[in-house]
């Protein structure tokens, strides 16, 4: 039975606008191409996020952060900081079903994750789960079949560190309004970017600077939305939902990037996404007796 706080539905729509918001910042990123280092597009994407959420920063020092916040924002900071320059080099290098479907790694992760740092039990179906994802990896990658390049490894970093994030939110979420949550995130990292940039620092263009404050736009929003979908509704519920971000990515490489779509990809990703799913709605119903992490 869900919590009495629990909305399910509106924890679904939360998390299905979120994807739409990454699916566009998605296909900018493509379209921007590799003209600017990776570290300096998360820089200057980063710090458009502080500039959009400048009004919550008064409000954010004025009344300061409750016990244990702090700490995990600087975590998340640094986990994310190296999350995004993997995924910037990545999105840039790889069709982005490619992208979409490795980075169906985040929930596989993270159940491994909560049986090592949450005391999670990892259960025999969780086990079988985590499995069949991997396969469906590897049908992505298809070593041997084709070039296993830089892009497709830094992918998978990207969403290691992507789940580590995660984790770090949901319990941030608990603590302090979705919008102090993305706030937190946009400081720590611009912040954590910044020497990185300067380091590898080349002229940007107008049209890159514009194409960065959209995707800035749409990534703080895409955040925010997902943090409100983790204070309604459990990873349970909301974590499926962004599967469909495969559709919106594969229908955005062909339809405008003019990228084949790769069969195999859309099997692999699909027994991903199918293992997740099943292990996931598997799962729920009474509370167990070790309640999972969700505060």
């Amino acid at each position: 039975m869900d919590l009495p706080s629990e909305r399910p539905l509106e924890g679904v729509a939360w998390m299905l606008a979120s994807g739409l918001a990454f699916v566009g910042v998605n296909s900018i990123v493509r379209a921007l191409g590799t003209d600017i280092p990776a570290a300096q597009s998360a820089f200057i994407r980063f710090a458009f996020g502080v500039v959009f959420l400048l009004p919550v920063l008064p409000g954010l020092w004025r009344n300061g952060l409750p016990k244990g916040a702090l700490p995990l924002s600087l975590w998340r900071g640094g986990v994310h900081v190296a999350a995004v320059l993997f995924w910037f080099y990545a999105m840039a290098r790889i069709p982005m079903a490619q992208v979409t479907a490795i980075g169906y790694l985040n929930p596989v992760i993270l159940l491994i994750a909560g049986a090592l740092l949450l005391g999670e039990r990892l259960s025999r179906r969780r086990i079988i789960a985590v499995a069949l994802a991997l396969c469906g990896t590897l049908v992505v990658l298809r070593p041997g079949a084709q070039a296993v390049t830089a892009g497709h490894l830094s992918q998978i970093g990207a969403a290691i560190c992507f789940a580590g994030s995660y984790l770090f939110a949901k319990r941030l979420s608990a603590l302090v309004p979705a919008s102090t949550v993305v706030a937190l995130l946009s400081l720590t990292v611009t912040i954590g970017l910044l020497p990185l940039a300067l380091w590898v620092w080349v002229p940007v263009s107008t049209l890159h600077l514009a194409g960065l404050a959209v995707v800035a736009l749409l990534a703080t929003a895409g955040h925010y939305l997902m943090t409100r979908a983790f204070r309604v509704a459990p990873m349970t519920v909301t974590q499926p939902v962004t599967f469909l971000n495969l559709v919106w990515a594969a229908l955005a490489g062909s339809l405008i990037f003019a990228e084949p779509v790769d069969l195999w990809v859309l099997l692999g990703g699909g027994l991903i996404i199918g293992a997740i799913s099943w292990v996931t709605w598997a799962e729920r119903g009474p509370a167990p007796a070790n309640p999972q992490s969700d505060s």
